[in-house]
């Protein structure tokens, strides 16, 4: 199973460093360490900037949006006001295509944290379906035709959403006991002295999971 972490100009360190080591640790903890967990960009491997103080990561890889597994899609960083336009030319990039046919892909699931969301929402990927964003975003969500839920993460099977920068790591655990089963989550939330916040929200009557 291939676990990819987008890299976009602009992207929010935390949003890609939290799930990134939750999932590690999670793939480990299973005894799964072939599962991959790996940077990656829309045009290709490289060093790509984040908004906070010039912070970079190198993507090690091209995005396979056929891979089966996860796709990660963080939200943008920096100063408040510069966020919307950042987003705006993420739902304008060369990513949306690919996301989209990771969407289309059997055994892919599409996930976002923060204004990870709302980029896929402006581009129409989110049109009629539950989701989550930044609490400053969920106006915007709405208005682009998604159905906003006021939960930590919301889980629509082959799409799962999470809510602001630090829900980075909640969307982790609950990638991680999606994957492997809720005895390897509470594992990692002991090895990483966290506990999950909020609700875990799935429709059709299900049970919310989560603290």
């Amino acid at each position: 199973m291939l676990m990819q972490i987008v890299l976009f100009e602009g992207f929010d360190p935390l949003d890609v460093i939290a799930p990134f080591e939750v999932l590690a640790t999670g793939a480990d903890l299973a005894g799964r360490p072939q599962d991959e967990v790996r940077l990656v960009a829309a045009d290709g491997p490289g060093e790509v900037t984040g908004a906070t103080r010039g912070l970079g990561l190198r993507a090690a890889a091209a995005l396979d949006p056929a891979a089966p597994g996860y796709v990660i899609v963080p939200g943008a960083g920096g100063a408040v006001a510069q966020i919307p336009a950042i987003l705006g030319r993420v739902a304008q990039s060369a990513l949306i295509p690919q996301v989209r046919a990771a969407l289309d892909a059997p055994g892919v699931t599409v996930a976002a944290v923060c204004g990870g969301s709302l980029a896929l929402a402006l581009a129409g990927l989110l049109r009629g379906r539950p989701a989550v964003t930044h609490t400053l975003g969920m106006d915007a969500l709405a208005a682009t035709g998604a159905r906003p839920v006021r939960a930590r993460v919301v889980d629509d099977g082959d799409l799962v959403t999470a809510g602001g920068v630090t829900s980075g790591l909640d969307l982790g655990l609950h990638l991680v006991e999606r994957e492997y089963g809720p005895r390897v989550a509470v594992a990692v939330q002991e090895l990483f002295e966290y506990e999950r916040r909020g609700t875990a929200w799935r429709d059709a009557g299900a049970e919310p999971v989560g603290a």
